[in-house]
């Protein structure tokens, strides 16, 4: 499978993250940080099976109807809104923040040999499995071989 998108902001954000936690950690100064410094976007593992392909997001904190997915034009799309925990007002004395929140997407282009009439959902404990079954013509075949 192919993402579909990708957003370079996301690395830079991640090495600002990572720079703020090193000069924290050695100054020893708690960090205080909003959740508009970086964006909510849920990990996945993409497994190819013989018979199907499995797409498993890692989702937590959300309901199953805050949770999309949908197929267009062979381009499987997962998306949401994680809302925040807590309320978030300027009266909110935070020493350190980083649940973050918001609305994500993240889209895949399908290979041609998923059957895309039976694909399945499920949402479990904060993990959305995408089941892709492969077509028959698809699935690998074991011809046995007489040897004379």
């Amino acid at each position: 499978m192919t993402l579909v998108r990708y957003n370079p902001n996301r690395v830079l954000s991640e090495m600002s993250r990572d720079w703020d936690n090193i000069v924290d950690s050695f100054f020893n100064f708690p960090s205080v940080r909003s959740s508009n410094n970086w964006a909510f976007v849920p990990r996945v593992d993409i497994v190819e099976e013989k018979d199907l392909m499995r797409v498993v997001a890692e989702i937590p904190g959300m309901e199953k109807d805050d949770v999309k997915v949908y197929l267009e034009n062979g381009v499987l799309t997962i998306s949401g809104e994680r809302k925040p925990i807590m309320d978030r007002t300027e009266e909110t004395n935070y020493v350190r923040c980083e649940l973050t929140s918001g609305s994500f997407s993240r889209s895949f282009t399908l290979p041609d040999h998923v059957d895309t009439e039976k694909i399945t959902a499920d949402y479990k404990n904060g993990m959305l499995t995408i089941m892709l079954p492969k077509t028959e013509q698809s699935k690998p075949k074991e011809i046995k071989v007489a040897v004379k």
